[in-house]
């Protein structure tokens, strides 16, 4: 099938917007990684190519990408300087090595490590990440010598050097970000970046700024990357390991969420098989000599807003790409780099999902501390590392959550066989010597043992004898071996003290394979299963 068949209008219209708004990107993008701006343009070409040869998913973005170059560009400083050909080798070979985990886990159907982050840890990621971009490219954007190192060490630098400021790169670049900003309020369609920096260019040419030592971006070219491995160090070597564990992380976790934002259909196996199309991207992005790339929630809306049906959209824009890098490839040469830093800089705050932070703090302060958690971790911490913490504190979270069940007793709703849990319009009724007793989450070595002391507990204090325990278990979700033997524990405990143990409403087929396999049945009683709970009171 020709591409032309395949390329309906909408997608050759959405191809040319899609070029307009992210080429000025992508090239900023690259600078962002610490790489020439021409590399960004190889990575959204290469991605394209990756991407639409296997992707599952037609309409979406891949390409560079402002939330992994920050944390590409931290830790390849600490290895290689910054501009020189052994700094983008590494960066290749980091995005080959990504593209293979991604490969891998997307064929071993691990679409649930995009979960490991929740809202509130990712809201505070990506408030982090905005942090670096701006502290990255503020000097850039005044004209100042560009530092490395921890943030308070930049902060500190950029402090003592703000006199020195130069004030024609600085208006250039503040004209990008604003028209950027204007155009975003204004309309989304509208090339706002690509506006910008033409007007920056066109100021800066007229006012030839150039003489004052306004820095511009220089000739685009597009080259075959000559390949020769640097030698590493241990600790090099473990920089880069730690790279292409956490990049794919971040990656996966980007791609799940343009899909399920994009996508009708998000299954864990949809998803999956969306990593191995971004996977292949850096594959090839790497071996085209660029660095790793990612989905884009940004740039994928644009392509669904302007009517595009296919990956050809994304072909299109990487056609202008290169045929811009080949016949104009002086003109973006003279773009100037503060106006590529005030574009990261729109970027940075487009990220930062301030909606979602309020919300947060208004409904439940203690994830909000998890925001605030993890964006003094990237911020304070290296990135991989603060991206580390960020996965730990939302599993934490999430363990915490599990933990927090508590046992609630049911009463029967009066004239009816129904047992539910109390409330203050509705007390129901109690049985002589009968406790319906429900725990609602499932039973894990989180949470076994506070489960039985808390069953043990309500039957000791019962304010009458009890010889019937109804556990009414459609809460009960999953069972792992620590909480089955708990299970057996609690039956014989209630055996020694004659009380009768009966499960009621376990509807969860992998909690009744639990019970099977590890034999509470065979302790319980087949006959001290039932449907409801009424039947077991009967």
């Amino acid at each position: 099938m020709k591409f032309h068949d395949i390329a309906t209008r909408g997608d050759l219209v959405a191809g040319l917007t899609l070029a307009a708004i992210g080429i000025p990107e992508q090239m900023a993008t690259a600078q962002l990684a610490g790489l020439a701006p021409a590399i960004g343009l190889v990575a959204f070409v290469m991605a394209t190519i990756g991407f639409a040869a296997v992707g599952y998913r037609r309409v979406i973005s891949v390409g560079a990408d402002s939330t992994i170059a920050p944390i590409l560009a931290a830790s390849l400083a600490l290895v290689a300087t910054v501009g020189s050909p052994a700094y983008s080798v590494l960066a290749s070979i980091v995005a080959v090595s990504v593209g293979l985990v991604l490969i891998l886990c997307g064929r071993l159907g691990l679409g649930w490590i995009a979960d490991l982050f929740s809202i509130p840890v990712t809201t505070g990621f990506l408030t982090g990440v905005a942090v670096h971009i701006i502290l990255l490219q503020l000097p850039v954007l005044l004209g100042l010598p560009v530092e490395h190192g921890s943030i308070l060490h930049r902060v500190a630098e950029l402090a003592n050097d703000v006199g020195k400021t130069n004030i024609y790169a600085a208006v250039a670049g503040i004209a990008v970000l604003a028209i950027a900003m204007a155009t975003e309020f204004w309309n989304k369609r509208i090339p706002g970046a690509l506006v910008g920096l033409l007007t920056a260019s066109v100021g800066i040419a007229f006012l030839g700024a150039r003489a004052h030592g306004v820095a511009v971006i220089g000739e685009v070219q597009l080259q075959i990357p000559a390949f020769a491995m640097p030698s590493l160090g241990f600790e090099a070597s473990e920089q880069l390991l730690l790279l292409v564990l956490v990049v794919p992380i971040v990656i996966m976790l980007q791609t799940a969420a343009t899909m399920r934002s994009f996508a009708a259909e998000s299954s864990l196996s949809d998803i999956s098989r969306s990593f191995v199309g971004v996977g292949a991207a850096n594959l090839v992005a790497g071996f085209g000599g660029s660095f790793p790339v990612n989905a884009s929630p940004p740039r994928t809306a644009v392509m669904t807003e302007t009517g595009a049906t296919s990956q050809a959209t994304s072909i299109v824009a990487a056609l202008i790409a290169v045929a811009l890098a080949f016949f104009g490839g002086e003109l973006l040469g003279r773009v100037p780099t503060a106006a590529l830093a005030g574009l990261l800089l729109f970027v940075a705050i487009r990220i930062v999902r301030v909606q979602v932070m309020i919300s947060v703090f208004q409904q439940t302060r203690s994830e909000f501390l998890l925001i605030i958690g993890t964006v003094f971790a990237i911020i304070l911490l290296p990135l991989p590392t603060g991206i580390g913490v960020g996965i730990v504190l939302s599993l934490l979270h999430g363990m915490w959550t599990a933990s927090r069940a508590a046992i609630v007793e049911f009463v029967r709703l009066p004239g009816t066989s129904v047992w539910w849990a109390p409330t203050r319009a509705q007390k129901g009724e109690k049985l002589e010597g009968v406790m319906v007793l429900a725990y609602q989450a499932p039973l894990s070595f989180l949470n076994a043992f506070e489960f039985r002391r808390g069953v043990e507990s309500a039957i000791s204090n019962a304010a009458r004898p009890i010889r019937v325990v109804v556990l009414e278990a459609n809460g009960i979700a999953e069972i792992d071996y620590t909480a089955a033997q708990t299970l057996i524990g609690l039956i014989d405990w209630c055996r020694v003290a004659k009380i009768s143990l009966a499960i009621a409403r376990l509807e969860s087929l992998r909690a009744q394979a639990a019970l099977e396999r590890f034999h509470v049945l065979e302790r319980l009683g087949r006959d001290r299963v039932f449907l409801t709970v009424e039947d077991a009171v009967q």
